[in-house]
């Protein structure tokens, strides 16, 4: 048997083939043709390949940006036609202008069907709406590529006639809410971490998002949300360090949005990450030094950012559930941390007065100090709002911040500050002074123990500090809560450079100008307190935390938003308000009608605001 040993010499010798055909063999053996002979290659094909190969980088940028939902579809097309070698053949020629064509067809044809699809769902039927409403889709895409905000959702929303649900299990203060529909995840003092199914969107009491009425009627929803299951802290495996669950109470929650995880930290130092599905606790990190007091998802990812009161903030990666970086900058302990799409975060130092702005893959950070921006700010806000600018206390600690795209920001303080930041500006962009309004003034017999004390010894009122804030990203949409007994809701100004407020979330009664009321009553000509001014309020006790998600595609079928309550403050106890109820609130705000939304248009597809015009 001949091998290579024992060949002639001649057979030994490899042929070589000329520079310029060199190519072609190398490319036939790549190619997807659908040509099954492999004794000649066809002699056209290969000068244009020479070109495909250059090119072929960019042609997969251009499929990435296509989106996966584009891939998808010719993997189903190319199924139903055969197999995808015959589409892809078809395809071979073209070149990359005609690549970024055809897929941008194809993504406008597909947006163009879900347009349609809610289109039917409403009582119009326009070409020029159509288009309209195309367009608005596009933008919208493009403006959630550049981390913009792009939706004006105060218009929209009626959050004077939201529907409010209350729920508890236990009585310790609730410190932390998150949400991943249709669950929502609560965090207790006592260490108690519980898993809730929010109640089903009931049908007749959203009336204006559909014109088909049902044939039979919609069975009534369960009023309060469902328990599903819980796990609780061990205080006595302190000591155990292969224990995966949480020793002491927990203080913050978050759940991805894939619904794989959800993600704990507390006061024992511990990061605890648990198992959506049961609560199962997966794998407990120990590497901060102090109490682990927020979390943040990065948007879209597994990705999460952590701060502590060991004055870091870490990044883990929970695809692989480790560890990967530490980040310095804090001077004080770190008390709330917020992210969004982007490899980035923004943190604030309580006492150091300051928030700031990490850009994890540039390893730098844009620090924005409260005090020295809100002097002049404040000041104006004040004088706008009708309070004396000597009356407005200095910001003692930053507690909570929440983003509205990747560039703009939002904080409060514990002075009552709301303050709207922008990373282009060192300071303020505005604040908006006592948010929440002041306490109600102490009374004479509480202040001194004489008869008639002087009036100079009566302090002050101290304002209401911001105890929970939340943003819907990329909205106008902005959240706080306080221990004055509501939710209040504000929305960022068409310019991006003013905080105006909304109203009260639940109440329509309710409106900005009564944030300054006091509760106190005059009798016998001394000024008392009135126990029973908080009967009316919706929220009892102290609003430690807001979480929020959109029902329906896009929010077309409105928010819920669900609020945690106690009666001491997260962090500690020099808050404490008796009558509070520790547990949490379920707010379901509905949309406008179409009609009553501005540019909303009327059954005959005529425009709402041209009807107002000629009245």
């Amino acid at each position: 048997m001949s091998s290579f040993f024992t060949a002639p010499g001649a057979e030994k010798k490899r042929k070589r083939i000329p520079g310029k055909e060199a190519p072609k063999k190398r490319f036939a053996a790549t190619s997807r043709s659908t040509n099954n002979s492999t004794d000649e290659p066809p002699a056209k094909l290969y000068p244009s390949a020479l070109k495909k190969k250059k090119n072929i980088a960019t042609i997969e940028r251009d499929e990435e940006i296509s989106g996966s939902d584009l891939d998808s579809d010719d993997s189903h097309n190319g199924s139903e036609g055969g197999g995808s070698s015959g589409s892809e053949s078809e395809n071979e020629g073209e070149t990359v202008a005609e690549k970024r064509l055809r897929l941008a067809q194809r993504y406008l044809e597909k947006t163009k069907k879900e347009v349609e699809q809610e289109e039917d769902e409403y009582a119009f039927d326009a070409e020029q709406i159509d288009r309209d409403l195309l367009a608005e889709r596009l933008e919208e895409d493009v403006a959630e590529s550049k981390g913009k905000i792009y939706r004006e959702l105060t218009s929209e929303l009626d959050f004077g006639k939201a529907a409010h649900t209350q729920f508890r299990w236990n009585s310790a203060s609730v410190t932390s809410v998150a949400v991943c529909a249709p669950y929502a995840y609560t965090t207790t003092k006592d260490g108690c971490l519980t898993k809730w199914r929010l109640q089903d969107l009931p049908k007749d009491q959203w009336p204006q998002t559909t014109k088909k009425k049902p044939k039979k009627p919609p069975a009534p929803p369960k009023r309060k949300p469902e328990r599903v299951c819980y796990s609780k802290a061990d205080p006595k495996r302190t000591q155990d360090k292969g224990f995966r669950g949480h020793t002491g109470p927990i203080l913050t929650v978050k759940a991805s949005q894939d619904g794989k995880y959800v993600v704990t930290g507390g006061i024992d130092k511990r990061l605890v990450v648990h198992n959506a599905e049961d609560l199962t606790p997966l794998r407990a990190f120990t590497q901060h030094r102090d109490a682990v007091t927020g979390l943040a998802f990065r948007r879209g990812t597994n990705q999460l950012f952590s701060c502590s009161k060991d004055r870091t903030v870490k990044v883990w990666s929970l695809d692989e559930l480790a560890y990967v970086e530490t980040l310095f900058g804090h001077q004080d302990e770190i008390v709330d941390i917020d992210a969004l799409a982007q490899e980035r975060c923004v943190s604030v130092g309580a006492r150091d007065r300051t928030a700031r702005y990490w850009k994890v893959p540039e390893e730098s950070q844009l620090v924005f100090r409260g005090e020295a921006g809100q002097k002049k700010s404040s000041k104006n806000a004040a004088i706008a709002s009708g309070i004396e600018p000597g009356s407005i206390q200095n910001e003692g600690s930053m507690d909570r911040v929440a983003m509205l795209d990747d560039d703009m920001f939002v904080t409060g303080s514990d002075n009552g500050d709301l303050a709207l930041w922008s990373v282009n500006r060192k300071k303020a962009l505005f604040v908006l002074p006592r948010a929440h309004g002041i306490e109600p003034p102490l009374t004479p017999i509480e202040v001194s123990a004489e008869k008639e004390p002087r009036p100079d010894a009566i302090p002050a009122p101290p304002p209401r500090a911001i105890t929970a804030l939340r943003t819907i990203p990329y909205s106008d949409v902005i959240l706080t809560g306080s221990w004055d007994g509501c939710v209040r809701v504000w929305k960022l100004s068409e310019d991006k450079k003013k905080i105006q407020p909304v109203g009260v979330l639940g109440v329509s009664s309710a409106t900005p100008d009564q944030e300054q009321e006091t509760s106190q009553v005059v009798r016998n000509g001394a000024v008392e307190k009135n126990d029973n001014d908080n009967n009316n309020n919706l929220v009892r006790g102290i609003v430690n935390d807001i979480a929020i998600f959109e029902r329906g595609d896009r929010g077309r079928d409105g928010i819920c938003v669900v609020v945690g309550t106690g009666k001491e403050i997260r962090l500690g106890r020099w808050k404490t308000i008796k009558d509070g109820r520790c547990g949490a609130m379920v707010f379901e705000v509905p949309k406008f009608p179409r009609e009553q939304q501005p540019g909303g248009t009327t059954a005959n597809g005529e425009s709402a605001e041209g009807d107002d015009d000629d009245e």
